[in-house]
């Protein structure tokens, strides 16, 4: 199958890679089935790519890259609704604020992309914990934990 993209024009997707999140995204309800791409010569980052929609996508990043300290707890209602049976099936992303110069863009710590990576589900997951700003610099710097 191929789709229209934001960044990369019309590619081709293999549809067992389709993530599905059941809820959509906060502010894009609607836009349920995403495609993880590489962006090329940028290891560091990926776009999240709606399959229905082509203006709608995310330039995203394992904040663990950034923020190596970076650590979440997923509750209970999270792990039941995206069937996490392990750690290991878990991929976190961040969402990348893009801004001139690249120096300022900034990361979504606190509402991180989940994805059960084995059932191919996802979910935006706000923090309910204050720990982590929306609006992390994407430069690496120490995070300040409160509490």
């Amino acid at each position: 199958m191929n789709i229209q993209t934001k960044y990369l024009g019309e590619v081709p997707i293999d549809e067992r890679k389709i993530i599905h999140f059941p809820a959509g995204i906060p502010g894009f309800p609607t836009e349920r089935d995403f495609v993880l791409m590489d962006l090329p010569e940028t290891p560091i980052f990926q776009v999240l790519q709606s399959v229905q929609t082509s203006t709608v996508a995310f330039i995203v990043s394992n904040p663990h890259q950034i923020y190596p300290d970076y650590s979440i707890e997923l509750d209970n209602n999270l792990i039941e609704s995206l069937q996490i049976k392990n750690e290991e099936e878990v991929a976190v992303l961040s969402i990348v604020t893009l801004k001139q110069p690249f120096q300022k863009s900034t990361l979504n710590l606190k509402a991180p992309i989940v994805i059960n990576t084995n059932h191919k589900y996802g979910k935006q997951y706000i923090l309910s914990m204050e720990t982590y700003s929306s609006q992390a610099p994407i430069t690496p710097q120490p995070v300040e934990r409160k509490g």
